[in-house]
């Protein structure tokens, strides 16, 4: 197994051996996030379980948020655990909360406490996993090659979101309108959770971890090293997010149309490309550009949905907004954590990705209100407002942050120094 990066003389000065980026521990990683990000897909159809247990698009909305509350005061206890007791114990701690939410879903008979008690569970697990596998990924390599590796790694959650949508609608398919069928979609996702666990316990066998002599709580972190406008991109993707993996199976049911597979699999297979084939766009191009290419392709997928009235056609939006997905997540990870300290990348990392989850729980009650209003006013389509709204949400946030960094110039841009900063000190 590749060294932790805390015994490794040559992590010390951030110069991780070059031919170590991609070796074993990678790899397993990658699997691992694959097999996560399968088993999160197949919950897009939450969903579907609160409409089959009586709830509406507001229901849904209201838990959605409720959950990332949840996870959003998990990230208070979340970035100082990462820092004070390594990757280890909290990406196994995450994993048992992520498979108990999944038992608790498959179980829930009625719209009550217990399914908002099983969110908050869910989502704090989410949060535990994805953040522990990418922290634990960018600290094996050189900062300079920080946002290629985290592009490359992100890039197994789009094959693990084709398998996952694939295999929740061919679930959709086969069995009745009953709850058997939340038995096995939700259990599946146990199962795939149970195997990234096993995963993770070979990733980071052996680790050891060298607690910092100073643990701040998150507050005083943000306050400290705040990541300036990358906050506004981090919560414009959580917006996104709720546009596709909450409402979006919701939409194709209402028009009539077969499931989410087809769209996830343009998605994932757009963004594989473009994650891919972008590695090296951020020293080209600079990362303030990208996320700005990242959400304009986000807006303009979400305006093409609107239109969306036949299955083939969720491939063209699909496709859009898997670019701006593949730019958008490793440039927002690497600029927002970037600014904390290694001894403070963990707080760091779980800070950036926090703000994602801001947007879900701003967003989602907010969309599921939309649609039930204009489906209560007697509009034909109600969900083409909700894509009007994040389309010209994304576009703004877009024209802010042109703005806020006009001046700037990414320091990916020039060449890398090998004398590391106070702020960046690997």
């Amino acid at each position: 197994m590749s060294p932790c990066p805390e015994n490794n003389p040559a992590s010390a000065t951030g110069l991780a051996p070059e031919r170590g980026v991609y070796g074993r521990i990678f790899w397993l990683c990658y699997a691992g996030n694959l097999l996560m990000v399968a088993a999160n897909a197949l919950t897009f159809r939450f969903a579907d379980l609160v409409r089959f247990l009586g709830g509406t698009e507001t229901t849904t909305g209201e838990i959605v948020q409720v959950g990332m509350l949840g996870a959003l005061c998990s990230r208070i206890f979340l970035g100082r655990a990462l820092d004070r007791y390594g990757t280890r114990m909290v990406w196994c701690l995450s994993t048992l909360m992520f498979i108990t939410s999944c038992v608790a879903f498959a179980v829930c008979r009625e719209i009550s406490w217990t399914i908002f008690a099983a969110r908050v569970a869910f989502a704090a697990g989410v949060a535990g996993m994805s953040t522990a596998a990418i922290l634990h990924v960018q600290n094996q390599v050189p900062r300079a090659r920080r946002t290629e590796v985290i592009g490359n790694f992100g890039s197994s959650g789009f094959v693990g979101m084709v398998v996952g949508s694939q295999l929740g609608d061919l679930i959709f398919a086969l069995t009745g309108e009953d709850h058997s069928r939340f038995y096995i979609l939700f259990g599946l996702t146990a199962l795939l959770t149970v195997a990234h666990g096993v995963l993770a316990l070979m990733i980071t066998r052996g680790d050891t971890h060298v607690r910092p002599g100073e643990t701040p709580w998150p507050h005083r972190l943000v306050v400290r090293y705040w990541p300036g406008p990358i906050v506004a991109v981090a919560i414009m993707m959580g917006v996104s997010l709720t546009v596709t993996t909450v409402f979006l199976s919701r939409m194709t049911a209402e028009r009539g149309l077969s499931g989410i597979g087809t769209f996830f699999l343009g998605y994932c297979g757009s963004a594989f490309i473009f994650r891919v084939a972008s590695s090296t766009w951020a020293s080209r191009f600079g990362r303030h550009q990208l996320l700005l290419f990242g959400l304009l392709g986000h807006a303009a997928g979400h305006l093409m949905l609107s239109q969306v009235t036949a299955q083939w056609q969720l491939l063209v939006p699909a496709l859009t907004c898997g670019f701006g997905h593949a730019l958008l997540f490793p440039s927002v990870v690497s600029l927002g954590a970037g600014t904390f300290p290694r001894e403070y990348r963990g707080t760091g990392t779980s800070i950036i990705l926090g703000f994602t989850e801001v947007g879900v729980a701003v967003s989602a009650p907010v969309l599921g209100w939309i649609i039930d209003t204009c489906r209560a006013s007697g509009v034909v389509d109600p969900f083409a407002a909700m894509y009007y709204t994040s389309a010209a949400s994304a576009c703004c946030v877009a024209v802010y942050y042109a703005l806020a960094t006009r001046s700037l110039v990414d320091e990916l841009l020039t060449p890398v120094s090998l004398t590391t900063t106070t702020n960046d000190a690997d």
